[in-house]
Formats: structure tokens, sequence, C-alpha cells
């Protein structure tokens, strides 16, 4: 569950900075692997999700809520730490 906040921390920072227009962005990594990067869009108040995998592919995804990108990124996460 503390992980799960800390995503939520991080996110709600990107939100609280959007007083300076700019685009804001995090990194979420597991052992120094890039799992996705998250950007913040003040203009729309949405967040990009750019999920990699394996083969360095990139799938984007935009949530313009808060909670549920939070879940994909603790999913992610989770699969890297627990994989099946």
């Amino acid at each position: 569950m503390s992980q799960l906040l800390g995503i939520i921390q991080r996110l709600k920072a990107m939100q609280d900075a959007k007083d300076t227009g700019e685009i804001q962005q995090r990194r979420f990594e597991v052992n120094g692997k890039t799992l996705c990067q998250v950007k913040f869009f003040p203009a729309t108040d949405t967040f990009e999700l750019e999920e990699y995998d394996e083969d360095k592919k990139v799938n984007k995804y935009q949530f313009d809520d808060i909670d549920i990108t939070a879940i994909e990124i603790f999913d992610l996460v989770q699969e890297e730490k627990n994989p099946s």
C-alpha cells in the first residue's frame, strides 16, 4: 500500500506544479529498468503514460484521473517485481 501511496504522491506533485505551465514528467523504474514515463499536461489536466515493453516498443495511454493513472503504474511495477 505504501508503494501505491508513493506513486500517487509523485503524480500529485506533478499536478501541483501545473502553475509553471510546463509539462511535468516522471520515470518509474524497478532495479534500474525504466518501466514507464508519465507526463502531465496542465492545459488539459491529463496524464499520458508511456509504457515500455521488452522490445523497446512504446504504448501510450491517456488518463484524466490520477487514481487510475496510479493503479496502472502500480500494476506495471508489481508485474516487474513479481513476474509470473
